[in-house]
């Protein structure tokens, strides 16, 4: 059932005009990410692992000198205010294969791996930027995660960024914060501890 979802999801985000630049790569890549993601789906289906699989995408801008060369960090929360922390996606779960250049112009780039469960669907995101490298500033479009486990409803959840992440660029921040939780969620307030990195948020941090 679970790979069922998952595979049915794949094929709709291919349906999708927003990935549409995504299309254009070869059926052999393609093929390579269809059938990375769906073992490590198999692998969470058929054991009694407790963890979940998280699923990655993140669409760079393709305005001029939107790609960065610095690590990028993940840190993705349920409305309760626990979460899990991704402190370097290429390092955790970069999919795109050898000698690939991620977070470049016009980039979708997917990212797959597990980590702890959640105790909800993931609402709200801190995205960072270390500021490494020899150009650090990077302009996001989106950030969009799909969750599975065996004993957790498939989820998935879209993060509309549209900002640069970058010290020379306005708003001159390398992190940016999106709440999608449920109003009376409070996830105002979740959003404030998540600002200001609060010791009492339960992260779990997988890299």
């Amino acid at each position: 059932m679970v790979l069922a979802i998952r595979f049915s999801i794949y094929n709709n985000i291919y349906k999708n005009k927003t990935y549409s630049s995504f299309h254009n790569t070869t059926m052999a890549t393609k093929s390579a990410l269809f059938f990375s993601i769906l073992l490590s789906f198999s692998a969470i289906a058929f054991s009694d692992n407790p963890d979940c699989v998280y699923t990655v995408y993140i669409r760079t801008g393709s305005i001029l000198k939107a790609g960065t060369d610095s690590v990028i960090t993940a840190t993705l929360y349920t409305a309760a205010g626990d979460g899990i922390r991704i402190m370097d996606l290429e390092k955790w779960g970069g999919l795109m294969g050898p000698g690939y250049n991620y977070f470049e112009r016009g980039n979708l780039d997917i990212f797959s791996g597990r980590g702890p469960c959640l105790s909800g669907p993931v609402c709200s995101l801190n995205l960072t930027s270390d500021g490494s490298g020899p150009h650090h500033g990077w302009y996001c479009n989106y950030l969009e995660v799909t969750t599975t486990g065996v004993h957790s409803p498939c989820d998935q959840q879209l993060f509309t960024v549209e900002q640069w992440l970058a010290l020379d660029r306005s708003p001159y921040n390398l992190t940016n914060i999106q709440n999608n939780c449920p109003s009376g969620s409070g996830s105002e307030s979740g959003r404030d501890l998540i600002r200001s990195g609060d010791p009492n948020l339960k992260l779990k941090q997988v890299v």
